[in-house]
């Protein structure tokens, strides 16, 4: 009930409560393909160089999430073209790009003239401190985001599941992959703010992997989805604010803790 008042009173709240529900929709859309395409490891290899491209944007003089969302989709594609041509090395250039991504970052921040940014706000989030002009960046990634998923909702599934058929039903499955590759880079742009680079692969699963154990049809998937993201966001965020603890890692606990007792339900389930 202290959350619930002050969400009326504090801007800053405000602010927090719509990036949740901005960043639910990539999380229900995008994590369904990364839980069903079982590419949680190359998620996080794409999320942890984001670092590297948000140190050379604010040495640059240049916004930070510009930086994070152009690191992201490099990665992306370089990752993207190693699993498709050179994939006996996939496991070994994920993390390398992971240590060299975070490192990176790390040097052009700790050398960036003037303020020094605080690292733990990009490694694990700060939700409090989204501004308007973030909200408005997150909202146009979002609509780019619901666009391109309509328009190839139908091919990303095939792919998802089965790429040989997909193949041979004429679909141009490299150039899908590697788009859907940049939609997942992109989803991790959303997510720093909320959750930081640590934890936006738990955000970006974990209320996928819940609706899998229950629906099997992937819009299903990503609506049930989107709304378990925006309940774990909103829950998360109530929690945090009267003891003052981290929003990022509380929302994260609370997704932890939902995927934990469905886990617990589901095996309940199948045993009757």
């Amino acid at each position: 009930m202290e959350f619930v008042a002050a969400l009326f009173e504090y801007r800053f709240l405000q602010f927090a409560v719509a990036a949740s529900l901005l960043a639910s929709i990539s999380c229900g859309m995008v994590g369904t393909y990364v839980v069903v395409k079982r590419m949680g490891y190359l998620a996080g290899g794409i999320a942890h160089t984001v670092l590297g491209g948000i140190g050379v944007a604010l040495f640059a003089g240049y916004p930070a999430m510009l930086g994070a969302l152009v690191a992201a989709i490099v990665t992306a594609l370089i990752l993207g073209c190693v699993r498709l041509y050179w994939r006996e090395q996939e496991d070994l250039l994920i993390g390398a790009l992971w240590a060299v991504g975070m490192a990176v970052g790390v040097i052009f921040i700790a050398k960036t003239p003037g303020y020094q940014v605080d690292l733990m706000t990009y490694l694990f989030g700060n939700i409090l401190l989204v501004s308007s002009a973030q909200l408005w960046l997150m909202l146009g990634l979002n609509v780019f985001l619901v666009v391109i998923i309509l328009l190839y909702f139908k091919h990303f599934e095939a792919i998802a599941f089965d790429e040989e058929f997909a193949r041979l039903r004429g679909s141009p499955v490299t150039a899908l992959y590697l788009l859907l590759l940049c939609l997942i880079a992109v989803s991790v742009v959303l997510l720093v703010r909320i959750v930081g680079l640590i934890l936006v692969i738990a955000l970006l699963t974990l209320p996928a992997a819940i609706a899998r154990q229950y629906v099997y049809n992937v819009a299903h998937m990503m609506v049930l989805s989107t709304g378990a993201t925006a309940v774990f966001c909103l829950a998360g965020l109530a929690l945090a604010y009267g003891p003052d603890l981290p929003a990022g890692a509380t929302i994260v606990l609370v997704a932890a803790a939902a995927y934990l007792v469905s886990t617990v339900v589901a095996k309940w389930r199948a045993g009757f």
